[in-house]
């Protein structure tokens, strides 16, 4: 049989689930109370009965039997919450408010019409019992009421037994168990708005998150969550959910670039490529050039299309690490910087250009180092490639006042203008000053990656100025968090 469409909603079941767990810590709760209360009342009239016990038996033990005999038929007249008899050694009795209930011969007991007592116990010492008598209320009507009482066997042989009437313990627990039951109602009560108030909260939540993720199944990148900003999980998982979105905004958006990018930027060598062969074809069969000729033009030309398509999926090799970067080690960054010095400074001479280095020692870094020299060659290599001739490029490594280990690489070239920036890191950009060289426009981007990867960041500046008709130039800084340990 299936539910009603009540008992299936989301809402409903969210509401019993929560009344259900509220239901029961309160129970817990309430029974505990209940308990302890009963407990505690319980404990109070036996400490009672032994406090009233032994005081009377020290009377019997200090002064005797008669003095224990007047000290009872006091407390009779005078009237109180305990119930006594005192009783001879075959059972009958002396005083008290109780009558005996006696055995009879067969083993069965027979009570006496009105205040029977537990029946004798010859066994000696001290024995704790409950039991029933009878008592005409106020009303003069005949009760039936609950006692709890001891009986002790005094030195002489005779019994003394005090008790204490339960009445007011139960109808105390009576009063509790009322204000139990009220406040278990209420607690129903509280527990089923409190649940259905949740409940319908978190409805409302997840309504706007399966909106959102409705949108977005049909193609809606730009949908959001609405945050409340009431700090709870539920806007936690929307501002989770709105930068995850934002992410794939950007990257649907960098692919697409991407690709009109790559179409544009391929477009050329492939171009070149068919030209050349065309060129070298033609010859070959004029006979001014042979077959391996055409063959080398086609090779250099395919080297530059794989170096294209390695470095993006260099790119894409190190944003998908999510910043565990591959073969990572702890490693001097000033032995790096000295080596891309080395390597670089004759290329830089024989363009013409002043290179030199400035490099601190004990810089140690934890990464991955093919990727940082590659990236750290990429930006010497720009420099060097963009810096007209008579320039300088300089080359620093050096802590910086945060503790952040920098790699610097100014140059006095044309430079990047500062709105240009941000967007020059970016897969297949490339300016409009840099199209007469040659490149795929991912140098930067491939620097930008690995920077991510080793939860660094990459930073632009203009460089020393214009001056001698050179400048402003341009001061690329890789700046990487400092190893742990050395």
């Amino acid at each position: 049989m299936r539910l009603p469409s009540l008992f299936r909603r989301t809402p409903f079941r969210l509401t019993l689930l929560f009344l259900a767990l509220f239901a029961a810590v309160a129970s817990a709760i309430l029974a505990y109370v209940y308990v302890a209360s009963a407990s505690e009342a319980q404990a109070q009239a036996r400490k009672a009965v032994e406090q009233e016990n032994a005081a009377l038996t020290a009377i019997f033990e200090e002064r005797g039997p008669d003095a224990l005999n007047q000290a009872l038929v006091d407390r009779i007249l005078t009237g109180g919450t305990f119930l006594h008899l005192y009783m001879e050694r075959d059972g009958s009795k002396i005083t008290g408010t109780l009558g005996v209930t006696a055995r009879s011969e067969d083993g069965q007991t027979t009570a006496e019409p009105m205040n029977a007592s537990p029946i004798p116990n010859y066994a000696g010492g001290e024995v704790w019992a409950t039991f029933r008598f009878t008592d005409i209320d106020p009303d003069g009507r005949v009760v039936r009421k609950d006692a709890y009482g001891v009986q002790t066997t005094l030195s002489n042989g005779q019994m003394l037994f005090v008790g204490k009437d339960l009445g007011d313990t139960e109808a105390y627990l009576g009063r509790l168990t009322q204000a139990l039951w009220m406040a278990m109602g209420m607690v129903l009560l509280l527990g089923a708005g409190g649940g259905l108030l949740i409940s319908r909260n978190v409805e409302r939540a997840m309504g706007r998150l399966n909106t959102v993720v409705t949108a977005v199944q049909d193609g809606d990148l730009k949908a959001r969550v609405a945050v409340r900003n009431s700090g709870d999980e539920l806007d936690e998982l929307g501002v989770g959910l709105n930068r995850m979105l934002d992410r794939l905004q950007s990257s649907m958006a960098s692919i697409r670039h991407a690709g009109d990018a790559i179409a544009h930027d391929l477009r050329s060598p492939l171009t070149r490529m068919r030209a050349k062969l065309e060129v070298a074809l033609i010859d070959a069969e004029s006979g001014r050039v042979d077959g391996v000729d055409a063959l080398q033009v086609a090779l250099d030309e395919a080297d530059t299309l794989l170096k294209t398509f390695n470095t993006v999926l260099a790119i894409a090799r190190l944003q998908a690490a999510a910043g565990r970067v591959p073969d990572a080690e702890v490693f001097d960054a000033a032995d790096l910087a000295a080596d891309m010095a080395e390597l670089y400074e004759p290329a830089a001479e024989d363009k013409g250009l002043d290179f030199s280095a400035e490099i601190e020692k004990g810089l140690h870094i934890h990464g991955a180092r093919p990727f940082l020299a590659q990236a750290l060659a990429n930006v010497i290599d720009n420099a060097i490639k963009y810096t007209p001739t008579g320039g300088a490029v300089k080359l620093r490594a050096r802590r910086r006042s945060s503790g952040e280990i920098e790699y610097s690489v100014t140059d006095t070239g044309p430079g990047v203008p500062e709105v240009d920036r941000d967007r020059v890191i970016e897969r297949f950009v490339r300016l409009d000053n840099s199209r007469t060289e040659a490149g795929s426009g991912l140098g930067l981007s491939l620097v930008g990656a690995v920077m991510e990867a080793h939860m660094g960041r990459i930073q632009l500046d203009e460089g020393p100025g214009v001056y001698g008709g050179y400048g402003p130039g341009l001061r690329v800084a890789l700046i990487l968090p400092p190893a742990s340990t050395p």
